[in-house]
């Protein structure tokens, strides 16, 4: 079965306008039921001009989701990113702190209290972290002389403190030991068929409960408009990789030429050097 591959950021977007289908694929990530989830009023896309093509639309999403508790429920700010470049770490902080800021993250219109917030990042490229799919970072209380750990629950950690889950898609190829891993093979680039758009995919390897995520996909598959919105990002992606070497060698080229200046520099410091010891041994002032 063929789905559009969700790698491209106009297909994840795509993907995600679908309410019930976020719901059911953020509901997966981090392992708690939403019941409800809406987009915050502040969400909004951050746009990569293009010379020649356009723009590029980097996918960020803010949600609001009440979650099933044992206690009955919870509502948390969900932050939503995925990156193709190390540089996007700083676009990272600036939105956290945005968010952290943001007196609309709150609950208690008397008191404003803080909504806990939970990240989501999803990376494509190598980062320096643990060679697996999903990595959940999570905190914890503990006494500092003895060691004890206690609950890290309560209003104070929850507001100044954050979870986050960290999808390596470079390390999804065949990891499929549970059925978040079987749901995230949808990014598996192994799957890529004669072009990048579209992925070939065994549509009985993904639980019945993800199906929907999945006739998603295929739609965008069949979308004349989503598969010229691919090539677009294609063209853009490549612009900007053409620019980012482009100054790469210009720094390089920089670069040597200061160190040829320098060497100069070192060279004619050792003839002044010489030439003042000559005048030295013959008496020239």
């Amino acid at each position: 079965m063929y789905i559009a591959n969700p790698i491209y950021d106009s297909i994840f977007k795509y993907m995600l306008e679908d309410n019930k289908v976020a719901k059911v694929f953020i509901s997966a990530i981090i392992g708690e039921e939403i019941l409800e989830l809406d987009f915050n009023p502040q969400e909004y896309s951050t746009e990569i001009a293009s010379a020649s093509k356009g723009s590029l639309t980097v996918c960020r999403f803010d949600f609001s989701a009440k979650i099933r508790t044992e206690n009955g429920f919870k509502t948390v700010i969900i932050e939503l990113q995925k990156a193709k470049y190390s540089s996007d770490l700083m676009r990272f902080r600036r939105y956290l702190g945005v968010s952290y800021q943001n007196k609309d993250n709150s609950y208690d219109e008397k008191q404003e209290k803080a909504r806990q917030i939970y990240c989501i990042y999803f990376l494509d490229y190598g980062a320096d972290l643990p060679a697996r799919p999903v990595l959940r970072v999570d905190y914890k209380m503990e006494d500092i002389s003895t060691g004890d750990e206690f609950p890290a629950t309560g209003e104070f950690v929850s507001g100044l403190h954050h979870r986050s889950w960290i999808v390596q898609i470079k390390q999804l190829k065949q990891r499929r030991r549970n059925d978040l891993e079987k749901l995230l093979g949808i990014f598996d680039q192994s799957n890529i068929t004669d072009t990048n758009h579209i992925l070939n995919v065994e549509e009985d390897s993904f639980p019945e409960e993800f199906q929907q995520i999945i006739r998603r996909l295929r739609k965008a598959a069949e979308d004349p408009g989503k598969r010229r919105s691919m090539d677009l990002e294609d063209d853009i992606v490549k612009e900007l990789q053409d620019l980012e070497r482009k100054i790469e060698e210009k720094d390089k080229t920089i670069e040597e030429k200061d160190k040829t200046i320098e060497e100069n520099q070192k060279k004619l410091a050792e003839k002044d050097c010489e030439i003042a010891k000559l005048k030295l041994l013959y008496g020239i002032k």
